[in-house]
């Protein structure tokens, strides 16, 4: 979030800008989503595309988001 005097961030506190807080937070919320569908497809014997969602998952909680990976409800991991 920028001050209405100037276009700088503001600091949260914690080292952090609110705006890349927001960031995190859209982020995380559309890993839960994505949980949901591998779950669905799943549920639906399509487990290929499942897995591959999982693995996608997978890169983007380490690689991205520098997390540690947590396993998917219906996967094998």
């Amino acid at each position: 979030m920028a001050d209405k005097g100037n276009n700088r961030p503001t600091n949260d506190g914690n080292g952090r800008s609110g705006q890349s807080e927001r960031y995190k937070q859209a982020a995380t919320e559309a890993l839960e989503m994505l949980d949901w569908s591998i779950g669905f497809l799943v549920g639906i014997r399509k487990g290929s595309i499942a897995s591959q969602l999982a693995r996608n998952r997978k890169h983007i909680r380490e690689d991205l988001m520098r997390e540690p990976a947590e396993p998917v409800p219906t996967s094998d991991e």
